[in-house]
């Protein structure tokens, strides 16, 4: 939801900064690992009941997570080999988070709720694999109540506000689970052809290169152009005299 509303506008705001940083000989690959380590270190914080300085942490988790795509677009080095880093990266940050949220309840009183936070990564992990999955074969599958950037927003308040943090969980469960039930339910409708999916960038460009061929293929000769306007010229004189 944040993702498709504000990602214009994060990359405006990112775009100098990525530009600064690839000045600097700053790697992108080199700020999505700084990304990574910082969601362990904030994976480590909340298993230690560090609340407080968990929520420093994942504000430092997110940062190289929006700044790395900017520095790649900078050094014109964006493509698949870094969306396929960065995809896996964003996997592993969240494992390294729920991995400590499932370590620190097996200190408390009720260990059993270790189990909340695997099954928030198992549904968290199938709404951004039914996402990959769509796109790949030409679906849309974007959207929801709760992806990533919204799970980064509510483990944050739960961390600030800790006697709110299993309550903080159990929202964030169900609204990653009606996230996942509804982009099933928007690729098999398309998929079934209830719904009309849209069309990948390589169709569009297909359709505008033919479209193009075609215009060009109608148009006359420079010769031709010549004689047609010079008659459509010789027209309008005879038509105001």
């Amino acid at each position: 939801m944040f993702d498709g509303n504000f990602r214009t506008t994060v990359d405006k705001a990112t775009a100098p900064i990525g530009q600064g940083l690839a000045n600097a000989g700053v790697s992108p690959d080199a700020i999505t690992l700084v990304g990574v380590a910082m969601a362990g270190a904030c994976g480590a914080a909340i298993a230690a009941g560090q609340f407080p300085l968990a929520v420093l942490l994942l504000a430092l988790t997110g940062v190289p997570d929006a700044l790395d795509g900017a520095v790649a677009k900078a050094k014109g080095s964006s493509g698949p080999r870094g969306a396929f880093f960065d995809s896996v990266s964003d996997r592993l940050s969240d494992g390294l988070l729920f991995f400590g949220c499932s370590w620190y309840f097996l200190g408390t009183d009720t260990p059993r709720l270790a189990m909340l936070p695997f099954a928030l990564y198992l549904a968290a992990s199938l709404v951004s694999y039914q996402r990959a999955k769509a796109e790949s074969l030409g679906f849309d599958a974007k959207g929801g109540l709760m992806e990533r950037a919204e799970r980064f927003l509510a483990l944050g308040f739960g961390l600030l506000f800790a006697p709110l943090f299993t309550i903080t969980l159990w929202v964030m469960l169900a609204l990653t689970v009606i996230t996942a039930l509804t982009r099933f339910r928007k690729v098999w409708l398309q998929a079934s052809g209830l719904e009309v999916a849209p069309p990948r960038i390589d169709v569009w460009r297909e359709r505008a290169d033919a479209s193009r061929r075609r215009r060009r293929a109608s148009r006359p000769a420079g010769d031709g152009r010549r004689r047609n306007t010079q008659r459509r010229l010789e027209a309008r004189r005879r038509r105001q005299g």
